[in-house]
């Protein structure tokens, strides 16, 4: 389904709505009320609750709608824990097979994210970051291991509602991009393991 102008502008809305904490963890959206809020109709609604969920700002339940996602800190923590035990084994594996065209590459990323932060939206900013981190892992030539941190993803809350509670967090992870590109350079195995722990375990501290 083509996404409109109009109905990228609503996603925005709606995302910066759920980051400020207007609709709290738990709460269903009733796309009736969203309509009255938003002052637009049902089908631009729609539209964007459908982008918010595929990008994990929101959560759908097949015939009952759409809420924002609730984190259970036990489970979250959890699978904390086992992206830092797959991704810093994957540093390795990482710098073995790297070349200076794909640091530069990775590093570009690392850029974009960072002027993001300035002149993006929300959305945008979570799509760079994203983007970042799934040429990070493919650096390692393991395809099944980029998947599996993509599902595992799917299981915690998006950095939007987490650990990007303010623009301080959202540097501070665009600073440790750059740390994590610079180990590469460096072929620094122990120092890139550093920093993805240190990039993941944030994740987990309380806004």
């Amino acid at each position: 389904m083509a996404k409109t102008a109009a109905t990228g502008a609503l996603v925005e809305r709606i995302a910066q709505d759920v980051q400020a904490g207007r609709f709290v963890p738990g709460m269903w959206l009733k796309q009736i009320d969203m309509q009255e809020r938003y002052g637009t109709n049902r089908s631009d609604i729609r539209r964007a609750l459908e982008t918010l969920a595929h990008k994990r700002l929101l959560q759908y339940v097949p015939n009952r709608g759409y809420y924002v996602y609730e984190a259970d800190d036990k489970r979250t923590a959890e699978i904390l824990q086992i992206r830092v035990m797959l991704e810093t084994s994957a540093a390795e594996f990482i710098i073995a097979s790297t070349t200076p065209k794909k640091t530069d590459a990775l590093r570009a990323l690392a850029e974009t994210f960072e002027r993001q932060i300035s002149t993006g939206t929300i959305v945008e900013i979570y799509e760079a970051n994203l983007a970042f981190h799934k040429a990070l892992l493919t650096l390692s030539g393991n395809q099944q291991l980029v998947e599996l941190v993509d599902e595992l993803r799917l299981k915690t809350s998006p950095a939007p509602t987490s650990q990007w509670s303010t623009r301080l967090r959202i540097e501070q992870s665009s600073r440790e991009h750059f740390e994590m590109v610079g180990a590469i350079a460096a072929r620094d195995v122990r120092r890139l393991q550093s920093v993805i722990r240190t990039h993941i375990e944030q994740s987990a501290i309380p806004k």
